[in-house]
């Protein structure tokens, strides 16, 4: 059982470390011509696997995209239900997932 609490926190981790490096590696290439724009359609699903909230944040401490509003509507609503559902994931205790 403390197996599945330590995997799960660590893709929390994972997840929300790879939406940190999106935005940041983004930011790094101030030349236009090199920067290669990533899609609403890679930052939305790496929000909805659990990255949303620091996804937020890093959009603002970066100036990325703050005029997309489709990003700064749907980042607020997933990270919402991103933090519900790991809390009811660990209040549970993966209860949902044991075979009885």
């Amino acid at each position: 059982m403390i197996l599945l609490y330590v995997l799960f926190s660590a893709y929390i981790l994972a997840v929300n470390f790879y939406s940190f490096l999106l935005i940041k590696n983004q930011r790094e290439h101030f030349d236009e011509e090199e920067r290669q724009k990533i899609g609403d359609g890679k930052l939305f699903l790496t929000a909805f696997l659990g990255g949303a909230l620091t996804m937020y944040i890093c959009m603002f401490v970066y100036r990325y995209r703050l005029n997309n509003m489709f990003l700064m509507i749907s980042l607020p609503v997933l990270a919402v239900l991103n933090i519900y559902l790991f809390i009811l994931v660990y209040r549970s205790g993966f209860g949902f997932l044991v075979i009885r």
